[in-house]
């Protein structure tokens, strides 16, 4: 039995709309593992048609188990290097054609919801958050919903329907709705 090959998958990208702002960050990458001598080559096909053939990219070894010197892309050889210094949560590519382009690097375990909305953030046309700052707020995001479905989820499996009493302006009292009375 003979087991063809799987196209390989397209590239999880988002890029910031052309304009004359400018940003920290020309969009977002969600690669689906951290292998990057396997991730890179439907990366560098994505950004083709807007950067030109892209020749070398910087990496921090922080965050890619293995960091290979050179990636074969089609038609080319890829350059790839590493810094400590460089944002862990971003990569940089380069082309001759356009020259530089920063992209977040979402990953790859993050939920779906989680990622499209650090997508749309990374894209925003002159955005200020660097990519580390990014993912640090929607981590805290995502803690507040998690605690706020917690909150929720409590209540209705602790023996209450009703709604639960209402939080009183100072910290730990509590306010008891009078039966009859509309609150305003």
């Amino acid at each position: 039995m003979t087991s063809a090959l799987a196209p390989p998958l397209s590239a999880r990208l988002s890029l910031t709309p052309r304009t004359t702002l400018s940003g920290l960050l020309d969009g977002a990458w969600w690669p689906r593992s951290r292998e990057l001598e396997a991730e890179l080559p439907a990366l560098c096909e994505a950004l083709e048609g807007r950067y030109g053939r892209i020749t070398r990219v910087t990496v921090n070894p922080t965050r890619w188990p293995v960091v290979p010197h050179k990636v074969p892309v089609t038609g080319h050889t890829l350059h790839v290097g590493w810094f400590t210094e460089q944002d862990p949560d971003k990569m940089i590519l380069l082309s001759y054609a356009v020259g530089r382009c920063d992209l977040l690097v979402i990953p790859p375990e993050t939920q779906p919801a989680s990622a499209a909305r650090l997508m749309a953030a990374a894209t925003l046309p002159g955005g200020v958050l660097a990519a580390g700052a990014l993912l640090s707020d929607e981590a805290v995001a995502g803690r507040r919903t998690r605690d706020a479905r917690g909150g929720e989820d409590a209540w209705e499996t602790d023996g209450g329907s009703a709604r639960p009493p209402l939080r009183h302006p100072v910290v730990g009292a509590r306010m008891i709705p009078m039966p009859g009375r509309r609150r305003r």
